[in-house]
């Protein structure tokens, strides 16, 4: 206990010291967040300095080990640096599909060269990475994908179309599950493969939803060369890596119920709404029902740092990923929801300047996608019913 006690002084007096006063900052817009990659370009430059001086101390991805870019932190340790990053207000230095899925995959499948190539590459954002997955005849039914890869030696070809790949137009490199082994039985002639996004044949269409803008994009594989090397796991073992990393997803997506480095809600909406001579957000009823959102809120954020003290001690049960992805998808959209009652008519403007060309409303449109992105939420109602209730089939 002294020892945490003196890493937590240590590490307060280090984030003190360094991280930059406009990372303190909350989040305003999406355009906050530092995602890294060849294309990436910082919106300021307290952000690169921020990345630099987290990643050289190993803190952008601190548990990993020191080796791959990691920061070699116990998992007590890095509770108290995200308890002190928390209290400071400290925004995430990197935000990264490379550090929420394919990290961890990597450093449970994948082979040393692979660890020693591509995660301190992440670690240091200087690779963005996307996720070929779902398919348009296999979303909920991941196992029926028919994307190909032809064994041809030394290389494998890829054949085939991927959908809804966040970030893909803007990716550099894409983990993909493909079909190996036509002949076999859907889960077991699957295989995880990486490439880069600028290999020949490679392309991508972007899809606009109904908030007019979207991450989510069509991705095009044609006669794609993809190097042996680049095969994680076993040839045609690729499910389980797949079920293996959908688990991060589902905690990731989960994780946006949790807004700890975001302007408050109250704040956010006393200062559309104004405030009463107490200071207090002038509405009662909306006021009430943003303190109930904050209890659960909070709620939700115990639950999170509950379910990572099981895991790491052994304890956790994998299917709770599902639990938070339900429940922080629901936040995301009650969260929404409010902003919208604060905001008024307001909220129904789609292209001014005043409302920042309509963010507000746009934001509401696009957390009605939560509830499917990663498992639709009935997918996860079932998972819970079934492996962690325990409750009988139909």
């Amino acid at each position: 206990m002294d020892d945490l006690t003196d890493f937590r002084a240590r590490t307060r007096a280090w984030l003190e010291q360094n991280c930059p006063a406009e990372m303190r900052r909350p989040l305003t817009s999406e355009d906050d967040t530092c995602w890294g990659g060849r294309r990436w370009t910082f919106a300021s430059p307290a952000q690169r300095t921020w990345l630099e001086r987290m990643a050289e101390r190993g803190w952008t991805v601190p548990t990993w080990p020191r080796e791959y870019g990691g920061g070699g932190l116990s998992g007590e340790e890095a509770k108290v640096l995200r308890q002190e990053m928390r209290a400071l207000g400290c925004r995430s230095p990197l935000d990264s599909f490379g550090i929420w899925m394919l990290g961890p995959a990597l450093l449970k499948f994948g082979t040393e060269a692979q660890k020693l190539e591509h995660l301190p590459k992440i670690a240091r954002g200087e690779i963005r990475w996307c996720q070929g997955y779902s398919e348009p005849g296999a979303g909920s039914d991941l196992a029926s994908l028919q994307t190909r890869a032809e064994d041809r030696g030394d290389h494998f070809v890829v054949n085939g179309q991927k959908i809804w790949t966040s970030y893909a137009d803007r990716a550099d490199w894409i983990f993909c599950l493909v079909r190996t082994d036509p002949g076999a039985r859907k889960h077991t002639g699957i295989s995880f493969v990486l490439f880069d996004m600028a290999t020949p044949g490679v392309s991508v269409k972007p899809i606009v939803l109904i908030s007019g803008k979207s991450p989510f994009c069509e991705t095009f594989f044609d006669d794609v060369r993809v190097e042996k090397h680049n095969l994680v796991g076993a040839l045609n073992g690729g499910w389980d890596i797949a079920k293996y990393l959908l688990t991060h997803e589902r905690e990731m997506i989960g994780g946006i119920g949790d807004r700890a480095s975001a302007r408050p809600l109250g704040a956010t909406a006393a200062s559309l709404v104004g405030v009463d001579e107490r200071g207090r957000l002038d509405d009662p009823l909306l006021r009430a029902r943003i303190a109930e959102f904050e209890v659960d809120e909070a709620a939700f954020r115990a639950a999170m740092e509950r379910a990572g003290d099981l895991a790491r001690a052994g304890q956790g049960n994998p299917a709770f990923s599902s639990v938070l992805k339900y429940l922080g998808a629901e936040l995301n959209k009650r969260r929404q929801e409010l902003l919208v009652s604060a905001a008024g008519s307001d909220a129904l403007d789609w292209d001014s300047d005043r409302t920042r060309q309509g963010a507000l409303a746009r934001a509401w449109l696009r957390s009605k996608g939560n509830s499917i992105e990663g498992g639709t939420s009935e997918v996860q109602l079932n998972v819970i019913a079934k492996r962690i209730l325990n409750l009988p089939g139909a």
